[in-house]
């Protein structure tokens, strides 16, 4: 680790320009240290974690490498090049990289919260609860953490659960967007329409660059729609039932009531693309987005 003082002092201002959000400045300051000593894997580790909240996920992957190429165990590169596989959705790679980052350093919650990311993302709700678990365990008050549990909890069927972790979440960090985003996802699940909206319209008020964020409050606005709603509430009652359940709900129903559920089909689509319009020109006017 780094111990000369003059470099000790340039490392801390230069991380302390990566939490004021200034990072051209910060890569200066870092580049300027590689001039000083271009074998230090610790500049290297944080040039990495600059570009990758740059989203400069090229970069970040090389700073990463050249810092584990100097230290094949440095735990902060390590994070990085996870952290670059898993937001390029280069599930080959991220599947090579987890285990070894995980021996590294078995007590980084943060993997944990990723593989229940992905887990998530394939249908595996219960698989990556138990993730999750394990990075609220090491980090139990990390808001993200539990937010994003609350969620889990919602695709299972737990709301009660969900509600009481929506809390803890709260209580300790109301004014992240991720975290945000994590409950409003949560909140829809659990057909809670109005919170969903509210934790969105904070989000984007906090991140209003955030593409993603911008859609899915225009999501969530559309949600709130009384109309749309009425379309939505099926949902409530279908995903409490088992698979088998629903395919026997669904042909007998299409059976006994087959016109109407073309109908209310056809109502459905209609209603989703009117109301995705009265949306789009309450937020943006009649402009077409560019």
């Amino acid at each position: 680790m780094i111990a000369d003082p003059s470099t000790q002092a340039a490392y801390a201002a230069a991380l302390q320009l990566i939490n004021w959000k200034r990072y051209k400045e910060a890569l200066a300051e870092l580049d300027n240290m590689l001039q000083q000593d271009p074998e230090d894997p610790d500049v290297y580790a944080l040039k990495a974690r600059v570009y990758l909240k740059l989203s400069d996920y090229d970069k970040a992957l090389y700073q990463a490498k050249e810092a584990l190429k100097r230290n094949p165990e440095h735990p902060h590169a390590w994070i990085v090049l996870v952290g670059v596989y898993y937001e390029t959705d280069n599930e080959r790679e991220f599947e090579r990289a987890l285990p070894e980052a995980q021996r590294v350093d078995p007590y980084e919650a943060h993997y944990f919260f990723l593989k229940a990311n992905r887990l998530t993302k394939k249908g595996k709700f219960q698989e990556a609860r138990v993730q999750l678990l394990q990075a609220v365990e090491l980090e139990p008050e990390a808001p993200l953490y539990l937010a994003m549990l609350s969620y889990l909890e919602a695709l299972l069927g737990d709301d009660d659960a969900s509600k009481r972790l929506e809390r803890q979440a709260i209580q300790y960090d109301a004014e992240a967007p991720l975290v945000l985003l994590y409950l409003a996802w949560a909140a829809s699940r659990r057909g809670d329409y109005d919170k969903q909206e509210s934790y969105m319209r904070t989000a984007v008020r906090l991140n209003p660059e955030s593409k993603q964020f911008q859609d899915e409050y225009l999501e969530a606005l559309q949600h709130s729609n009384r109309v749309y709603r009425i379309f939505l509430a099926p949902s409530r009652l279908i995903r409490k039932m088992k698979p088998w359940q629903i395919w026997v709900a669904w042909i007998a129903a299409w059976i006994l009531f087959k016109p109407l559920i073309l109908l209310f089909i056809l109502l459905y689509v209609i209603t989703h693309w009117v109301t995705k319009g009265i949306v789009h020109v309450r937020v943006f006017g009649w402009r077409r987005r560019g």
